[in-house]
């Protein structure tokens, strides 16, 4: 009986997160909703047949292993809502920015961006699965405001949507789907034209040079992200705290793409942009002052930018130079205080960064346990990231030492086999 439950309260868990309704659930299977009701309650009386969980896996679009365990990974976004986010981005409406059939009036911004800023609170809070169901109706729910409303009305709906388009970017790139990200940038960067905001078209900026980077564009991204700084400074400089946030974090963006095109470029010179860049956005960190980096900031823009981000940065793009030493140092020099002040994703994310700076510089069982304290930071951001298996993987091959134990348990919670 407690089996047929645990397969039972598995096959509502993904029901619900593919928002089917029993009903729905019910027709799909050839069955009553009293049928369904029971098999999710646990009060069928005999194990559900193979035949039966093999049509609700292929109804639910899991793996049939998903109802036979708490799989691994069952709290990461995965490529069925990776696709209802494409699916949003080739609807008509969408992608013309007019109107749909739908008669409802459409949402008064504020609850737009009241949802949004939900939307975003789970995304810093490590929690990404939720972000499979919110945001394609986000989407839609944005680019009607933006058909349908008019004047000031209009210009937020447009906000909201390329912000809703930036958290679309991000969710993408956490999960290894960079030709989506890069599509979602690009529309990110034509709504933030659109509302007339510069620190919204600065900030969709970010998302795209960050997207380029990770589909393997990296000096256009460089190149992008410079340019819409040198374009936006003037507006930026003069729209306070976001305004210099933003301009920062492009300088960032800028120093990451960099340290990615240095990892193929001919000679050393490509590397020597890196610190530059990194020390521009030092500038505007200095001149946000001891408010740089607190969530604060993040009430309009999200990129928790202030000296410490800088900090992270450096971390991480001494990393991506395989500069495993410098990485390391430049860890030491952020305060316990300052990463406690950051958002939890971005904590793990420095965290999984730090591993790897480790693992660059042998110290293998360090990278373990680091990584041990970014899942306990943000579980998602290592359990589910491909970048993070794939470092787990690497320090499998390479051997832990002492840590190895821990190392296989992690793997374990990975969804990686032997």
């Amino acid at each position: 009986m407690e089996k047929t439950q645990g397969i039972g309260r598995r096959v509502a868990y993904w029901r619900e997160r593919r928002r089917i309704t029993q009903s729905d659930f019910a027709s799909l299977m050839g069955q009553s909703r009293r049928w369904v009701q029971d098999l999710e309650g646990g009060k069928r009386q005999t194990d559900p047949r193979l035949s039966v969980l093999e049509r609700a896996a292929a109804v639910l679009t899991v793996p049939l292993a998903a109802f036979l365990a708490d799989a691994p990974g069952r709290e990461c976004l995965d490529a069925a809502e990776l696709d209802a986010i494409r699916t949003v981005l080739q609807r008509h409406d969408v992608i013309t920015g007019t109107v749909d059939s739908d008669d409802a009036d459409p949402l008064p911004v504020e609850t737009l961006r009241n949802r949004l800023v939900h939307a975003r609170s789970a995304f810093e809070a490590g929690k990404y699965a939720s972000l499979g169901t919110a945001v394609p109706q986000l989407l839609i729910d944005t680019n009607r405001a933006a058909a349908r409303h008019d004047g000031d009305e209009q210009l937020g709906a447009f906000r909201v949507l390329s912000m809703t388009l930036n958290l679309a970017e991000s969710a993408s790139i956490k999960f290894g789907a960079p030709d989506l990200a890069s599509q979602c940038g690009n529309r990110a960067v034509a709504a933030a034209e659109r509302s007339e905001d510069p620190v919204m078209m600065g900030l969709a900026a970010c998302h795209l040079s960050d997207a380029m980077n990770h589909h393997g564009q990296a000096p256009a991204a460089q190149a992008f992200a410079v340019a819409a700084a040198g374009r936006l400074t003037s507006d930026l400089l003069t729209a306070g705290a976001d305004g210099l946030s933003v301009l920062g974090t492009l300088y960032l963006k800028a120093a990451m793409a960099q340290a990615t095109a240095a990892q193929s470029a001919p000679d050393t010179r490509t590397a020597t942009a890196v610190p530059i860049y990194l020390d521009q956005a030092d500038d505007y960190a200095a001149q946000l002052g001891d408010g740089g980096g607190v969530p604060a900031f993040g009430a309009q823009t999200w990129t928790s930018f202030g000296a410490t981000n800088v900090g992270l940065y450096r971390v991480a793009a001494s990393v991506q130079l395989s500069k495993g030493e410098d990485a390391v140092t430049a860890a030491g020099d952020i305060s316990a205080a300052a990463r406690a002040a950051l958002p939890r994703e971005r904590r793990a994310h420095h965290l999984v960064d730090l591993a790897r700076a480790y693992q660059q510089v042998g110290r293998r069982a360090k990278a373990v346990d680091t990584l041990l304290d970014a899942e306990r930071e943000a579980k998602e951001e290592v359990i589910c990231r491909p970048r993070t298996k794939q470092l787990v993987e690497d320090l499998r091959l390479l051997g832990a030492g002492s840590a190895e134990g821990r190392l296989q348990a992690l793997a374990g919670r990975c969804g990686l086999t032997e």
